[in-house]
């Protein structure tokens, strides 16, 4: 735990486990430094919001980080993670990796389109990295994405102090190496960065759950045009007269945005609000 007098490993009392807490990385929290005993945690304060994977509390920012190949991104992980962040009100960002090796431009268009602000960045040339510390400082970060992507790559050109160790994509497997076992926060320009273990496309499930008469809320782009549908029950799936359906069609909305609401729904639509 970091305080004003130093940093001190702290031990949560047995009254959170009783009551299924878990303190979080990014956690405000009271605690009791004990000369002939272990230091204990007390009090945890009012999160504001709180990811379960990554398990982190209290963020401003969540930096979502794709590369242009290897590996190659998925805008329905994007859109799963941006559309978390706006339910938890964090604001998302995407960060394009690697744009040395491959073109970053179909996803820029897509989440400019949408509002949602991009940064491309290469760590041969440097390009973006300056963009990236403008957006995070001052601010509690979490840098988040598939395994190999180059989060740890980034958060140490972002922080030449950091030396955090880095991965390479496997192409025999497919996938990258995860070289970041737990959350850490680490200072940076008045704020913290974190950075997270990367993650599969088998394990991204167990993400946080949002509820399908919520979800529409979570999609920016949809904004203007709910509530004005022709059947009140609309679901934005593929009814006539949904106007979020016309807008698609149109080229107001992305096709891939539309494709991934219609993904969430599904998953979303039988589960019941006690599940959560």
């Amino acid at each position: 735990m970091e305080t004003a007098i130093g940093i001190f490993e702290c031990k949560a009392r047995g009254i959170f486990r009783k009551h299924r807490i878990t303190p979080l990385a990014g956690d405000k929290v009271v605690i009791s430094v004990n000369e002939k005993t272990e230091n204990t945690i007390d009090e945890i304060g009012e999160r504001k919001n709180f990811l379960l994977r990554p398990p982190v509390a209290n963020i401003d920012v969540l930096a979502i980080v794709v590369a242009t190949v290897n590996p190659k991104p998925s805008t329905l992980i994007i859109d799963k993670l941006t559309a978390i962040a706006f339910h938890k009100d964090i604001e998302p960002v995407l960060i394009i990796t690697k744009t040395d090796l491959g073109s970053s431009d179909e996803l820029t268009e897509i989440y400019n389109s949408v509002g949602i602000k991009t940064v491309c960045v290469s760590s041969v040339n440097g390009e973006g990295i300056d963009d990236v510390k403008s957006l995070v400082s001052g601010k509690i970060c979490v840098f988040t994405g598939n395994s190999a992507v180059g989060k740890s790559t980034l958060l140490n050109a972002l922080d030449g102090s950091l030396s955090l160790k880095t991965g390479e994509y496997s192409q025999k497997l497919g996938r990258g190496r995860h070289t970041t076992r737990e959350v850490e926060l680490f200072p940076f320009c008045g704020g913290y960065l974190a950075d997270t273990p990367g993650f599969s496309s088998l394990d991204f499930e167990k993400s946080d759950l949002i509820l399908k008469d919520e979800l529409p809320f979570c999609f920016p782009e949809f904004e203007k045009h709910l509530g004005n549908c022709k059947f009140t029950s609309c679901t934005h799936t593929c009814e006539k007269g949904c106007k979020i359906v016309e807008a698609v069609s149109n080229g107001e909305i992305p096709v891939s945005r539309h494709n991934s609401y219609v993904s969430f729904y599904n998953d979303a639509k039988n589960i019941k609000e006690w599940e959560l």
